[in-house]
């Protein structure tokens, strides 16, 4: 039987989805009074008579026969209805304290975004700013709910966590100034999403369990502690061991399940806890395995047991290639992103705003970009040792044509050619509107390619080796888009790229000066695939760069 809260809940959702929908005030009114009423009530609705319901505060005939349906069947059927009229993540973030029904009609109705996934990145592309209802400081107050809400949940970005996993090893080491503190575990292989932070603690003599005021124990399991970290939400791991064996736990906490057993139980009679994590390697007759390419298949690659790739470094990208300024929906100008990327250390930037079919994003009619063009190369010419190319990132219209005409695209630089819309189709036709755009004559780079919103939206369907061997056929590099929200391409498909000769260009998707910085993460997610610098676009030195843009015109 439900209680009166689980009652009270489904008349909030039910004014909640009502008021989302546009529907009749004075009824929203009326639920959500019912809600209140309902929430306070002592005694229980499902011991008392119908009359004493019926004579309850706020309750009229109609919510009476809501609340019997509850009692009776556990479904209210008005409820349900609006339910299947919308989307699940739209119900989701109802659930978000201050962010309210009216500005939840609006983000859905103006942007199209359905979940809580999609918002965070509107969030962080800066498109709310220009709704009704939402400015700067509402648009950052929302932020952070999202991250809470997202972090209350079993799975985290990595670039999430990244912070306060530091945090936690730095307070460890103050705790434990003669320990050997390390990350491992999912964190160590740099995986896009995590469920938890693993750190190895390794100390001579007692291993102590108070790890200080600001961890929380929750179960301990011989030397392996859970805990929670001061007021982070999140599931932490902590394996102590004695110095001497932190070559082995980093083995085992490290690598993957199958990556793990697959090394180790050929050499079940070893007793590796005396061993160097190095000297595993060397034992088993292997070359040393980063962290990030512990998964299972690494081991399985043919191409790669006795002879590993020499991995990509941040310091590698020597340009930025895929960056939003005002001119779109970015945050900061043109001059603050090219001035920011110089004193980076980046010796060129791609600037590419939106294309014109991107209304969403303020995207660029061809006036503005005529603008937008004399405006770079002003910079130019006062920044001789830098470059400013000039590109567009532009929508793969729904037939897989660009979105402009020839004549304006055979005037830029470069072009990022991206999918942003009718992300629904069967992966017959996602495929083949793929491959149209990647034979377009002026793309430079395939843009996201999946489209997919990692812990929100599943990418649409494709036949990754058929859009793959696209852009081998036409000199087409693959983004790998390090927006930590995105890391697309996966790096499950970069030994196939590499493999096919076709480049990686690990672009941060910029919408701001500090988005830049995301460049990290693709470089992580780029070492998981294999990916060397020579396989990737942007670690070309700004006259190579040039020079494959030419040689690459089609």
């Amino acid at each position: 039987m439900m209680t009166n809260k689980e009652i009270a809940n489904a008349f909030q959702l039910l004014a909640g989805l009502m008021e989302v929908h546009g529907e009749n005030k004075f009824k929203i009114r009326s639920y959500q009074s019912a809600y209140r009423n309902l929430r306070s009530l002592d005694t229980p609705l499902a011991e008392m008579e119908d009359g004493a319901i019926a004579s309850l505060k706020g309750v009229g005939k109609a919510i009476h026969g809501k609340i019997r349906e509850l009692l009776d069947n556990g479904v209210m059927a008005t409820l349900e209805r609006y339910k299947t009229q919308t989307p699940e993540g739209i119900q989701e973030l109802l659930q978000i304290k201050g962010l309210g029904a009216k500005k939840i009609q609006n983000i859905w109705k103006e942007l199209g975004v359905e979940s809580v996934g999609e918002l965070l990145y509107a969030v962080n592309e800066n498109r709310l700013v220009e709704l009704k209802g939402f400015g700067k400081k509402t648009q950052d107050d929302l932020k952070q709910k999202l991250e809470y809400h997202q972090q209350s949940r079993n799975k985290f970005h990595y670039a999430s966590l990244l912070p306060i996993a530091e945090e936690l090893i730095s307070y460890l080491k103050q705790q434990f100034p003669d320990a050997a503190i390390h990350l491992t575990g999912e964190m160590r292989r740099k995986c896009p999403i995590l469920s938890r932070i693993s750190v190895i603690l390794a100390r001579d003599g007692d291993i102590l369990s108070n790890f200080g005021e600001k961890i929380v124990q929750i179960r301990k399991e011989n030397s392996i502690f859970e805990v929670r970290f001061d007021n982070y939400q999140v599931p932490v791991q902590i394996i102590t061991c004695p110095m001497q064996e932190i070559g082995i736990w980093l083995i085992k906490s490290t690598g993957s399940t199958t990556f793990v057993e697959t090394l180790l139980k050929p050499y079940e009679s070893i007793d590796f806890y005396s061993y160097k994590e190095t000297s595993i390697f060397e034992t088993v007759g292997l070359p040393f395995f980063p962290p990030e390419l512990r998964e299972a298949s690494w081991l399985d690659n043919d191409q790669f047991p006795q002879q590993l790739p020499t991995l990509i470094e941040d310091t590698d990208i020597k340009g930025v290639l895929h960056v939003h300024t005002t001119y779109s929906d970015g945050q900061h100008s043109l001059e603050d992103m090219v001035r920011y990327a110089k004193d980076l250390g980046y010796a060129y930037i791609g600037i590419t705003d939106h294309s014109k079919s991107a209304f969403y994003a303020n995207g660029l009619k061809p006036e503005r970009l005529f603008e937008q063009w004399e405006a770079i190369d002003r910079l130019n010419a006062e920044m001789p040792s830098f470059k400013i190319f000039k590109g567009i990132e532009s929508d793969i219209l729904s037939d897989g044509r660009l979105d402009y005409e020839e004549d304006i695209l055979r005037q830029f630089d470069f072009i990022i050619a991206s999918v942003h819309s009718n992300l629904k189709m069967d992966e017959a036709k996602a495929t083949q509107r793929l491959i149209t755009a990647i034979e377009n004559p002026y793309t430079s780079i395939l843009g996201h390619p999946s489209g997919r919103l990692l812990l929100s939206r599943k990418g649409y369907p494709l036949d990754h080796k058929k859009v793959i061997d696209a852009c081998a056929a036409n000199s087409v590099a693959i983004e790998l888009n390090a927006n930590p929200y995105r890391l697309d391409l996966d790096w499950t498909w970069i030994p196939y790229a590499v493999e096919r000769s076709v480049k990686i260009a690990i672009n941060p998707d910029a919408h701001s000066k500090q988005g830049i910085h995301d460049i990290q993460y693709g470089v992580a997610v780029a070492r998981k695939g294999g990916l060397s610098a020579t396989a990737c676009l942007n670690n070309l030195s700004r006259d190579n760069f040039e020079a494959y843009l030419h040689k690459g015109a089609r």
